[in-house]
């Protein structure tokens, strides 16, 4: 959110007062610091926090941080280069100090110039273009065991911000301290009395200033009698990193400071989502350019159903810059293009992002008369929406929600090769706010289901008496697959993505074999399945003696299995979608050979959560093997892994089982 600094009309003397260096002062270090070798509150960490502090001054738009680092293992020495992101502007990184201080005592300053990166991109902030810089520095002559030590400070002109405490970091924090001294109108006592004001985006008055957190059991927040805040916490444990967890900055402990001009958190998103809402129908009102250009592609006796579809091919098939390549301010100059203001500039162009496209659907359906709905909802790859953090600005996306017969379908036009109906996963499940025909409310996108997404894996594969195999398969996909294959192609071509596709299929492959795509089909019918027809060659399975094992499940063999592994887990997991995944192979006999075992019949069933079936048929010499892996959980909390792990391990010993065949003499050439 921008703001923006008023001053109230009366007489007005400010004093610049130039603070003392507010910096944390370096430390020496102890004794049992300078020799300790290990951690035994963080096991095998290559480094760990000895101590880190982050303060900020509003009035004196200032922050500084501070921290000091025990390396205790080789891939710790990389905790010695610090890269520093920030705005350039009004903002700027200044009084940056370093050392590094041997095991034996021995300090080594920083003296190298800090280096200034400026990228070449910009980031858009409530129509402010911000240039991002970052300031590198790398501390010397690092060793295992030695400490880092540094220190800098981050100014910000005359505006106002507020900071944001990540307490979780790379590695485990012994102890951190933070403190926040906000804006004068929210401290206490005569001395902080101001006639200065703040204002939000929309011109209205900031009433108060809130803070969300999510913070370790018995840690709480402090504010003096000053209004001063600060937070103290000991021994933190670093950022995890667990298979299929959510967006981790959704879960990490953190302390999340704003400005708003809402007395309450229901004050806040009535007032937010009205305004997102009136903005959001000015920008789709169905002018008379896009009623004209609906009229053209629907026909009178067209049934609402047909229109939407017939509407939603239509945008679909403009130049969605997401996906493509976004214009820059030059390029679109040079066209006689600009930046959309209204639906009906993104349908004279052409051309536009996610969200352009998404309300100029929206637009067009309100020409044809239908009634439909805006939705604003969080990218779950991102973040995990929270009502309590009031803050608009975590929400990403926009979906389309059709009326029809009283019943709502939830379309997403701004996702490039997303079919009819169905929403990419990212916007399933998700959060966010809509308008509805009585206003505005508070919403979440339904889940879809396991049947939406899903993988046919079919083939025949013919071998010798040696395992010398070829076959073709199909791979047959709708839903989340398809849509990503479709993607990548537009992305990279359609020859880097069969490259692509070639090495996903590496790791699931049985040992000795190797497959490559030859060629995809129904690839531009979005509302097709895609087909990928891949071709296989190699030796398969093993001979030993007069027996020939093959693997049973041909694509599972190798195909790593979540969480089998994982013991145990501290985090949600978020495996994105719902999905089914349905394997029927067949494996022509070469002549004299007979089957000696072959993989059972299997059900293993998670009560309304995932089942796995599998099951062998004999047809003279062929030997058909179809599995199942139908799984309708998306989300799962800590407490519920081991049922899930329970569920994979079970689904792994099956995949494990084996085609054993014989013959009635030893093969040739043993």
């Amino acid at each position: 959110m921008r703001i923006r600094r008023f001053c109230l009309p009366a007489f007005l003397v400010l004093v610049l007062i130039t603070p003392a260096l507010m910096s944390a002062q370096f430390h020496e270090p102890t004794p049992d610091e300078l020799k300790m070798t290990d951690d035994p509150k963080a096991p095998g960490a290559a480094a760990v926090y000895l101590d880190f502090q982050e303060v900020a001054n509003d009035p004196l738009h200032y922050q500084s941080y501070y921290a000091r680092i025990k390396v205790l293992q080789e891939k710790g020495k990389e905790a010695a280069t610090v890269e520093l992101p920030y705005f350039r502007g009004n903002r700027q990184i200044t009084n940056i100090k370093g050392r590094t201080i041997h095991a034996d005592g021995t300090v080594v300053p920083l003296t190298v110039k800090p280096e200034d990166l400026t990228t070449l991109s910009t980031v858009t902030n409530n129509g402010d273009a911000l240039k991002f810089a970052r300031k590198v520095f790398t501390l010397p002559s690092v060793e295992v065991g030695s400490i880092l030590e540094y220190s800098y400070d981050l100014r910000y002109g005359d505006g106002y911000t507020s900071p944001f405490w990540e307490l979780q970091k790379q590695y485990f924090v012994h102890k951190a301290h933070y403190a926040f001294t906000p804006f004068e109108s929210f401290q206490k006592g005569e001395a902080n009395k101001t006639d200065l004001r703040l204002m939000d985006a929309h011109g209205d008055k900031i009433n108060s200033m809130q803070w969300w957190s999510i913070l370790p059991p018995g840690v709480e927040i402090k504010s003096d009698a000053s209004g001063h805040i600060s937070l103290d916490v000991t021994d933190i444990p670093p950022v995890p990193d667990e298979q299929w967890m959510p967006p981790i900055d959704s879960f990490l402990y953190k302390v999340n400071f704003y400005y708003i001009s809402a007395f309450s958190g229901a004050d806040y998103w009535e007032s937010e989502a009205k305004n997102w809402s009136k903005d959001t129908d000015h920008f789709a009102e169905p002018s008379n350019s896009i009623k004209q250009a609906a009229a053209g592609i629907v026909a009178p006796g067209d049934t609402d159903l047909v229109k939407a579809k017939k509407l939603y091919k239509a945008v679909q098939a403009l130049d969605n810059t997401d996906f493509s390549r976004k214009k820059g301010e030059a390029e679109l100059k040079q066209l006689g293009l600009h930046e959309a203001k209204r639906a009906e500039d993104t349908w004279s162009q052409k051309s536009g992002s996610r969200q352009d496209i998404a309300l100029l659907y929206l637009a067009m359906l309100r020409a044809a008369g239908l009634t439909a709905y805006d939705m604003k909802v969080v990218n779950r790859d991102r973040g995990v929406f929270a009502t309590g953090y009031f803050n608009i600005d975590q929400l990403d996306d926009d979906i389309v929600i059709l009326s029809l017969a009283g019943k709502d379908i939830y379309l997403d036009p701004g996702e490039k090769m997303c079919p009819f109906q169905i929403v990419s996963w990212k916007h399933s499940g998700a959060g966010g706010i809509r308008q509805t025909a009585a206003g505005r409310s508070l919403a979440v996108s339904p889940m879809l289901p396991y049947t939406a997404n899903t993988i046919s894996r079919s083939g025949d594969i013919n071998f010798d008496e040696h395992g010398a195999a070829t076959g073709y398969f199909r791979f047959l996909m709708s839903g989340e697959r398809a849509m990503h294959w479709r993607q990548v192609v537009m992305e990279v071509g359609l020859d880097d993505a069969k490259k692509r596709f070639d090495e996903a299929l590496v790791p699931i492959l049985p040992a000795g074999t190797e497959a490559h795509i030859d060629h995809f089909l129904s690839l531009d019918d979005i509302d097709a399945d895609l087909m990928a027809v891949v071709k296989t060659t190699g030796t398969l399975g093993s001979s030993t003696g007069k027996r020939l094992i093959l693997p049973g499940a041909f694509f599972e063999t190798r195909a790593p299995h979540p969480f089998v592994d994982q013991e145990k887990r501290l985090e949600p997991v978020d495996m994105h979608y719902a999905e089914r995944v349905d394997d029927d192979i067949t494996y022509h006999l070469p002549p004299g050979m007979a089957v000696e075992g072959a993989p059972q019949d299997t059900k293993i069933p998670w009560e309304n959560h995932a089942i796995l079936t599998m099951k062998t048929t004999t047809d003279g010499s062929d030997v058909t093997v179809t599995r199942q892996l139908a799984r309708g959980l998306t989300f799962a909390k800590p407490e519920e892994y081991q049922s899930l792990r329970a569920f994979y391990q079970k689904v792994a010993a099956a995949d494990t089982q084996q085609l054993v065949l014989t013959t009635s003499s030893a093969p040739k050439g043993n």
